[in-house]
């Protein structure tokens, strides 16, 4: 199911509607739910970087993207059941195409922070478009409706959000970029019912906010990481409305391939 929108209605979708920031203001400066701009400067920045080259996980260092070493990955594939309302959602998280995004959502499911948040965000009109959760201030009803959406993981070691560098691997590609979009067809494509992270203005700006895609979202494709996709329990997905809470998420395969740094 591929959208055929209009032109000025894609931008409008995009410029108007594109709010996946997930992450508070340390990264960019500005508010956390910024994506308006998020489109307006990807544009800025696939312009510049249509001869990107690939930098592998081993090749980066925490120079280039500082931390990125220490962030936890997933080697392989691992299914996430997340429950909603008593229904359950199969997510199969890819960090074969993925590593780090594959990683980090595996280890805050593991750590049970997407237990009991709220999906602040949903946007069905004009077209069907995201569903958004994964903000830890959620958790508290006594949180502001308004003030959702700018949160992250805050790391309890650190005291500090956690990010993880922006993932895309290109087709025909060993390993994904970092740090950049991409204009580059990626492996992972926004599908109907494709998994993904939410970020703000800066690409590396994503933390534990994800959205589902609810139609075909191919302009999103090599601007936003998508880490998997639904498997089972699309109907659930499609009935979630603004307001409602993940009951639970849990690792039900492929824990074992979750690396987390000096464990």
């Amino acid at each position: 199911m591929r959208l055929k929108l209009p032109q000025f209605l894609v931008a409008l979708l995009i410029v108007g509607m594109l709010m996946l920031g997930g992450c508070s203001t340390q990264q960019d400066g500005s508010t956390a739910s910024a994506p308006t701009s998020t489109a307006t400067s990807t544009a800025t920045e696939t312009s510049n970087q249509k001869t990107t080259e690939a930098t592998s996980v081993s090749q980066t260092t925490s120079e280039s993207i500082p931390g990125m070493n220490d962030l936890p990955r997933l080697e392989g594939k691992a299914t996430v059941v997340m429950t909603v309302k008593g229904s359950p959602i199969t997510i199969e998280v890819d960090g074969t195409n993925a590593p780090i995004t594959a990683g980090n959502f595996v280890d805050l499911v593991q750590k049970g922070v997407y237990d009991g948040l709220v999906f602040h965000r949903v946007v069905r009109d004009p077209q069907p478009f995201v569903v958004q959760g994964g903000d830890p201030q959620s958790k508290d009803p006594k949180v502001p409706a308004n003030r959702l959406g700018t949160g992250g993981y805050i790391d309890p070691k650190t005291g500090n959000e956690r990010y993880i560098p922006l993932e895309i691997k290109p087709k025909g590609s060993d390993q994904p970029i970092y740090g950049k979009t991409i204009t580059q067809p990626p492996v992972l494509t926004h599908k109907l019912g494709a998994v993904a992270m939410a970020r703000s203005q800066m690409p590396d700006s994503a933390s534990s906010q994800f959205y589902f895609a609810l139609a075909d979202l191919g302009f999103l494709d090599g601007n936003y990481a998508v880490f998997g996709n639904v498997t089972e329990g699309f109907d659930v997905v499609n009935k979630i409305q603004q307001g409602d809470r993940i009951d639970s998420a849990k690792v039900t395969k492929g824990a074992e391939n979750l690396k987390t740094p000096g464990q």
